[in-house]
C-alpha cells in the first residue's frame, strides 16, 4: 500500500536518510524508533507529502487513505467536540457548519439547508455520530463534553478529540506520533485494546515500550541514515538487535585482526626490494576491504551516580479526614492516608478520579479545605508537575540553570546528566528562554534529580522523554533513597519502580501492597488476553454523594455475613437492570436502522429526474427526508442515554 524507494534527505551538512527503501503492507503494525533527532518525524512528513525528499520516490496506492495524529494540537475553530470527531473530511465539516448555522438561526426551510441535509445523510454523517460518541467515551469524554466547543478545553483534550476523529475515519494507514502522551492509564488501556482490532495498517512513533510490545509486529529503526527492519514487537527488536550487534562485533574483531596482520606485513617488508611488491599488495588488499564498523553496543554504558536526600523520619506524611471539592464537585470526603519512609507508590484510577488532586494535596500545592495534612520528622517535599519548566530562569543557559541549585555537582558530572536527558554538546549552552516546552520539562526534571527532596511527588514524569532518557530517569529513581509517589501512564516505567499501588475511584483510596502485576491480579484488572489495566466507568467518574468510608494504606475492613448478603442482593438487582437496559438499547438501534434504510430510499428517489417533473413528489420527499433526519437525531440522543446506562451497569472488560 506504501513504498519508499531510495529516499535521501539532508539538512545542510547533516544527512538524515541515504538510499532508504521500505514498504508498508495492509494490516501491518509498525513502530518507528531511533535516537532523538534521527529523523522519525521527518520520515512521517515525507510519507505525508509535507516534505520533499532530496531524491527517491514515495508511491502510495491509488485508493489508500492516510490519517495522521501529530504531537502538537492542530488549529480548531468553533466546532464542538462531537463535530470535531465526526468531521472526517473537509466536506463533512463544511456541511456540519451549514446545518449548525441553520439550526441556530431557525432557518431550516432554505434550499441550502435541505441540500446540506441530504448531502450529509448521503455521506453517512448521521451514522458517524454513534460511533464517534462511543470512541469519545472510551477516551474519557463525558456525555456533557460532546456539545462543548473544543476550543474551551485543554490542549490534551483537544488532542484526544483529534484522535477520536481519526478512529472514526478509519484510514487505511493510521500514522500516530506519540499518541499516548495525553492519555491517562485507563484511556490508554481502552485505546490499546481498540487498536488491537483496528482494520487498517498502523505506523507509529512512541516511547512507551509496554504499548509497543502489545501492538506492533515490526520495528523500523533509524540509525546512521538507514532504516533497518526487525520482525516482532519491541522486546523482540531489542533481542534481535543484541544478536545482530554480537555478530557484527565478532566480524569487526576478525576484520581488525586481519587488517593488523596485513599492515604488520606491509610495515615489515615495504623497505625490502624483494618484498616491496608483496607489501604493496597487502596495503591494496586493506584498501579494497569493505570496512565493518564497530557496533554501538561495544561502547561502555554510562552509569550516573545521583545525589541522595537527607533522611526523613519513618512516618513521612499523614492525611487525616481530608475533604476537597471544586465548587459543587466533591472529589474527596474525609479520606485518610499515611505514607512511610522508602515507599514507592503509584496512583492509578479513572480519569477525573482525583489522582493529580491528591498529589497536589500531598505536595502542599493545594490548600487543605478540611482535615489535616501533617509532615513527618525532617520531611522535605518536592512536587514535580507536568509543567516542570515553569520555575526556570529564562535568562540562564541550560548548564547555568542546572548548576543553580544550592549544592551543585561538578560541571563534568552535571554535563553528563544533562546529556542523558538529551542536552548534548552545544545544547547545554542554549538559553532557557528559547527552549521548547518539552525541553523545559526535561531541564526541570534534571534540576529536581540533582537536588532531590526526601519525599518526591511526580505527575507523569516520562512525558517528553525518549527511551534513553526514561532509562536514565529509572536508573536515578532506583538509586533514590527517599520516598516516591507518582502518577504515570507508562506501564514499563510503573513496573520498573512501583512497589505499592493506590487505586483511586469515586473518592475512595484502595491500597494494594505489591507491585503493578500484583495489583492487576488482586483487583481483577488483568485481562488474560491483553494483560493491561482494567477499564473503568469513563463517562462519569464523579464521587458518589454519600460519604465514602476512608481507607488508609494500612488495609481494608473485613466484610460481615450481612454485608455479603446485601451485596448478593445488589448483584441480582444489577443483573436485572443490565438485561432491561440492554433490551432498551437494542430496540433503539433497530429503530435507527429501519429509519436509516428508509432514509436511503428517499435519497435514491430524490436523485431520480422524474421526481422533479410536473406532478412529482420532490417537496413531499424533502419534507419526509427532513422528518427522518430529525427523528434519527432524536433517536441518536436516546441511544446516547441508553448507551450510558448500559456502560454504567457494564464497566468495560479488562483491556
Amino acid at each position: 500500500m506504501l513504498t519508499l524507494s531510495e529516499i535521501g534527505k539532508s539538512f545542510g551538512s547533516r544527512t538524515l536518510f541515504e538510499d532508504v527503501s521500505l514498504s508498508i503492507n495492509l494490516g501491518e503494525r509498525i513502530a518507528l524508533v531511533g535516537p532523538n533527532g534521527a529523523g522519525k518525524s521527518t520520515l512521517f512528513s515525507i510519507i505525508l507529502g509535507l516534505t520533499e525528499p532530496d531524491n527517491g520516490t514515495v508511491v502510495l496506492d491509488k485508493h489508500t487513505t492516510l490519517g495522521y495524529l501529530a504531537q502538537e494540537t492542530a488549529a480548531i475553530g468553533e466546532e464542538t467536540v462531537l463535530q470535531l470527531a465526526t468531521a472526517i473530511t473537509p466536506e463533512h465539516g463544511r456541511l456540519q457548519q451549514i446545518l449548525a448555522k441553520g439550526a441556530a438561526s431557525g432557518e431550516t426551510d432554505t434550499e441550502e439547508y435541505h441540500d446540506a441535509l441530504a448531502k450529509y445523510a448521503e455521506l453517512g454523517g448521521y451514522q458517524l455520530e454513534p460511533k464517534a460518541k462511543r470512541i469519545l467515551s472510551g477516551l474519557a469524554f463525558r456525555d456533557s463534553d460532546f456539545d462543548r466547543p473544543a476550543r474551551t478545553m485543554s490542549g490534551g483534550w483537544v488532542m484526544r478529540a483529534h484522535l477520536a476523529k481519526l478512529l472514526v475515519m478509519e484510514p487505511d494507514l493510521l500514522m500516530l506520533d506519540e499518541p499516548t502522551n495525553h492519555l491517562d492509564l485507563e484511556s490508554l488501556g481502552w485505546f490499546q485494546n481498540y487498536l488491537m482490532y483496528y482494520p487498517g495498517a498502523i505506523l507509529m512513533i512512541s516511547h512507551d515500550r509496554a504499548f509497543l510490545n502489545e501492538l506492533v509486529d515490526n520495528i523500523f529503526e533509524i540509525r546512521h541514515s538507514q532504516v533497518h527492519r526487525y520482525r516482532g514487537n519491541y522486546d523482540a527488536y531489542v533481542e534481535q538487535k543484541k544478536q545482530r550487534q554480537e555478530i557484527q562485533l565478532a566480524a569487526y574483531k576478525n576484520q581488525q585482526a586481519e587488517i593488523q596482520k596485513l599492515q604488520e606485513f606491509a610495515d615489515r617488508f615495504r623497505a625490502k626490494a624483494s618484498k616491496a611488491s608483496q607489501a604493496q599488495s597487502k596495503l591494496k588488499q586493506i584498501e579494497r576491504m569493505e570496512k565493518i564498523e564497530a557496533p554501538e553496543s561495544h561502547e561502555k554504558k554510562i552509569h550516573i551516580k545521583f545525589p541522595q536526600p537527607v533522611r526523613s523520619g519513618q512516618r513521612v506524611i499523614t492525611l487525616n479526614k481530608i475533604h476537597h471539592a471544586y465548587d459543587s464537585l466533591v472529589v474527596y470526603r474525609g479520606i485518610d492516608l499515611e505514607i512511610e519512609k522508602g515507599q514507592r507508590i503509584v496512583l492509578v484510577g479513572p480519569n477525573g478520579a482525583g489522582k493529580s488532586t491528591l498529589l497536589k494535596i500531598l505536595g502542599g500545592v493545594l490548600p487543605v479545605q478540611q482535615g489535616e495534612r501533617k509532615l513527618g520528622h525532617n520531611t522535605e517535599v518536592g512536587y514535580s508537575s507536568q509543567n516542570r519548566g515553569e520555575m526556570l530562569n529564562p535568562t540562564r543557559n541550560v548548564l547555568q540553570e542546572a548548576l543553580s541549585i544550592p549544592a551543585p555537582l561538578p560541571e563534568v558530572t552535571t554535563r553528563t546528566i544533562l546529556g542523558s536527558f538529551l542536552f548534548q554538546g552545544d545544547d547545554a549552552y542554549k538559553k532557557v528562554g528559547v527552549l521548547s516546552g518539552g525541553e523545559k520539562t526535561r531541564l526541570g526534571l534534571v534540576k529536581l534529580l540533582l537536588n532531590p527532596p526526601n519525599l518526591l511527588l511526580m505527575d507523569e514524569p516520562t512525558t517528553h522523554l525518549d527511551m534513553a532518557s526514561i532509562d536514565a530517569l529509572i536508573e536515578a529513581l532506583k538509586q533514590y533513597q527517599g520516598t516516591l509517589v507518582f502518577i504515570s501512564h507508562d506501564v514499563y516505567f510503573i513496573r520498573a519502580l512501583a512497589q505499592t499501588v493506590l487505586h483511586i475511584s469515586a473518592g475512595q483510596l484502595t491500597p494494594y501492597s505489591g507491585d503493578y502485576d500484583y495489583y492487576l491480579d488482586k483487583s481483577g484488572a488483568r485481562s488474560e488476553k491483553q494483560g493491561l489495566v482494567a477499564g473503568e466507568q469513563l463517562t462519569d467518574s464523579r464521587p458518589a454523594e454519600a460519604p465514602a468510608a476512608p481507607r488508609a494504606l494500612t488495609g481494608s475492613p473485613v466484610k460481615t455475613k450481612e454485608q455479603k448478603r446485601r451485596e448478593a442482593e445488589e448483584r441480582q438487582a444489577v443483573s436485572a437492570a443490565k438485561k432491561k437496559a440492554q433490551a432498551h438499547l437494542e430496540a433503539i438501534e433497530k429503530q435507527i436502522a429501519d429509519l436509516e434504510a428508509r432514509h436511503k430510499e428517499l435519497l435514491v428517489k430524490l436523485e431520480a429526474p422524474e421526481t422533479y417533473q410536473p406532478g412529482g413528489d420532490a417537496a413531499k420527499l424533502n419534507r419526509e427526508l427532513g422528518e427522518h433526519a430529525a427523528r434519527i437525531a432524536a433517536l441518536n440522543e436516546e441511544w446516547e442515554d441508553a448507551t450510558a446506562d448500559v456502560a454504567a451497569l457494564n464497566p468495560p472488560a479488562a483491556v
